[in-house]
């Protein structure tokens, strides 16, 4: 492995004043929903110095070419359905090596304190007086959906974001979440890690009074060359999923800021011809799945 920063002359002026990663600290750092270049100058600066990573499943592979090459390398990826590390046994590694004296880099894929278990990771540090810096990256929510063309916010639509996740922590539906509130009060609702219960959560939202014919839209491998987008309806969105066989990872947003994509996607179709919605609370659409 090789980095083309650590020796570059250039570089030395980039990171000029950038904190200096000392022995003995944990870096919980976000590495972004997938593309390299969403990486922030703090973590290419944190992977450029750090003895150890320990990164997860949705780290892109070629982040670490900006480590040094005599880097420690471990995978601690979670996906569901699969065997992976336990949090207990991760969180252990980390104390493990920074009481080496190695600067150690936690790399996780998007924001390490939006479901990406970095609290609970800080924590256990706290705990055992670890010193530790976060480093936060461009969240799967923020960044998948503007890759898909799809604006989190837009004045005239809503004023406001929920961001959740599909599961809890035994795997199963969150049962702690209020959907009746939700459906009611989140204009926009954007969720991590929900395609496993997606008709069971799209249900939930239905009974609770969510507009069958709403924009909704599924987004995986956000950011990256894989990356695909399901377009459908709250009503008709967990079928369509099924049907187009997309697989996670997967951001699924709901809200009528969905129906902008047709002139925002920047990625594809919009770059020919973008389409100009004018009143997106009355725009329809059938389900479209695209790469």
């Amino acid at each position: 492995m090789t980095s083309n920063l650590v020796d570059d002359p250039y570089s030395q002026v980039l990171f000029e004043g950038l904190p200096e990663f000392l022995p003995g600290w944990v870096w919980l750092v976000g590495g972004g929903p997938g593309d390299r270049g969403l990486l922030t100058l703090h973590a290419v600066n944190a992977l450029r110095q750090a003895d150890a990573i320990i990164y997860d499943a949705l780290v892109d592979k070629a982040i670490l070419s900006f480590a040094r090459p005599d880097i420690l390398l471990e995978f601690a990826g979670k996906r569901g359905g699969r065997p992976s590390p336990k949090q207990k046994d991760i969180n252990l590694r980390l104390i493990e090596l920074a009481r080496q004296g190695k600067r150690v880099l936690r790399l996780k894929g998007g924001d390490p304190f939006i479901f990406g278990r970095g609290g609970e990771e800080a924590l256990q540090l706290v705990e055992e007086k670890i010193p530790f810096r976060v480093v936060p990256g461009i969240t799967a929510g923020i960044g998948g959906l503007c890759y898909a063309g799809i604006p989190a916010t837009h004045r005239e639509i809503n004023q406001s974001v929920t961001f959740l996740t599909g599961h809890d922590h035994t795997g199963e539906m969150p049962t702690a979440l209020n959907w009746d509130a939700i459906a009611k009060g989140s204009q926009v609702i954007v969720m991590y890690m929900a395609m496993k219960h997606l008709h069971g959560i799209t249900d939930k939202l239905l009974q609770a009074g969510r507009r069958p014919d709403e924009g909704a839209a599924v987004i995986c491998n956000a950011s990256t060359p894989a990356q695909q987008v399901l377009i459908s309806t709250v009503s008709e969105i967990a079928e369509a999923s099924e049907h187009s066989h997309m697989k996670p990872p997967a951001v699924i947003v709901i809200g009528d800021v969905v129906k902008l994509r047709g002139g925002l996607d920047w990625l594809g179709h919009a770059n020919d011809g973008k389409e100009l919605i004018s009143d997106p609370l009355r725009a329809s659409f059938p389900p479209t799945t695209e790469d």
